[in-house]
């Protein structure tokens, strides 16, 4: 069958819609392609879906068709599933692979750390214990340092949710809840060190006004009515109380 380049993409047999496609880099013909061939993509990504990653891995698989529709070449005589299949399958078992590391390690960290581990467990079964760094290295023709860097790598596939369980005798805490943080009162201590001497050489209003205002957390309406004076005055001693705060703190 001759395909024009003025055709109904829906209406054309798959083979002869790729030979278009490759000739003319047609849009619409990759589109209706790759919406031909998604139950394909669907099916293979439910192979290896759990309910927790079930979207991720429709979108790895379906990214993998886009791909393998761009890449296959109808000239080769190959049907296109034969094709799809091994690339979608192979995104999808990259994804899983990456997946497993809870940080981001590089690829070829990681492909040296898997070699590691594999190696590990030959040696375990062969010596009865598990082997020494320098018993890896001779096995694998790595150096001990290269070993080294593979195993530590490996503690970067699986880390905790910080919230997870903490365990121990308070089984309703968090990892999160045992890490410690941040403690304001000690920039505060060092804060009140240094203003308490420019304080002290306010006169006794302002020094009232500011505990008032800041201590207490009373507003300057509340300030003016217990001190009998306008919220105006209040406002000028506090502009007046604390521009000389910054003076001193600054000289």
């Amino acid at each position: 069958m001759t395909v024009t380049t003025t055709i109904e993409p829906a209406a054309v047999p798959d083979r002869s819609l790729f030979i278009h496609y490759r000739r003319t880099d047609d849009l619409r013909a990759r589109r209706e392609l790759i919406e031909r061939h998604l139950p394909l993509a669907r099916r293979l990504a439910r192979r290896y879906a759990r309910a927790r990653d079930a979207d991720d891995l429709m979108q790895v698989a379906s990214l993998a068709l886009v791909k393998a529709v761009d890449r296959y070449d109808p000239a080769r005589g190959a049907s296109f599933a034969s094709f799809a299949i091994p690339t979608i399958v192979g995104e999808l078992k990259r994804h899983f692979r990456d997946a497993r590391w809870a940080l981001h390690i590089p690829r070829e960290l990681q492909e040296r750390a898997q070699a590691v581990e594999r190696e590990v467990d030959r040696q375990a079964s062969r010596l009865g214990r598990a082997p020494s760094p320098r018993e890896l290295a001779e096995a694998i023709g790595w150096s001990v340092e290269d070993v080294l860097e593979a195993q530590a790598a490996l503690a970067g596939r699986d880390t905790a949710s910080l919230d997870g369980p903490a365990g121990g005798a308070d089984a309703d805490d968090s990892i999160q809840d045992r890490i410690g943080a941040p403690d304001r009162g000690y920039e505060l201590v060092d804060e009140r060190s240094a203003v308490a001497p420019a304080v002290a050489r306010l006169a006794d209003r302002d020094r009232q006004i500011l505990h008032l205002r800041f201590v207490e957390d009373m507003t300057q309406r509340e300030i003016g009515a217990a001190l009998g004076i306008s919220q105006m005055q209040v406002s000028r001693v506090l502009r007046r109380a604390l521009a000389r705060l910054r003076e001193d703190a600054a000289a």
